[in-house]
């Protein structure tokens, strides 16, 4: 179980890039999951003046146990 922190740049297309763990205080084994889950997945572009624009974000990404 952990919560892997991501940094990333979104796209003017919405699309996740320059993935990089800013978590240190989780199983190392849990980032590149979490990197390739994330990597999946699309945004709504962030808009400046009605144009797209990159966007860096950070984003949690939670594990949990089933019990």
């Amino acid at each position: 179980e952990g919560t892997v922190m991501l940094r990333a740049i979104i796209s003017k297309e919405g699309i996740p890039m320059s993935l990089r763990a800013i978590s240190s205080s989780v199983d190392p084994r849990l980032v590149p999951l979490a990197m390739d889950a994330v990597a999946q997945w699309r945004y709504s572009p962030t808009l400046l003046n009605g144009e797209p624009v990159e966007t860096i974000t950070n984003i949690d990404v939670s594990f949990t146990l089933d019990q």
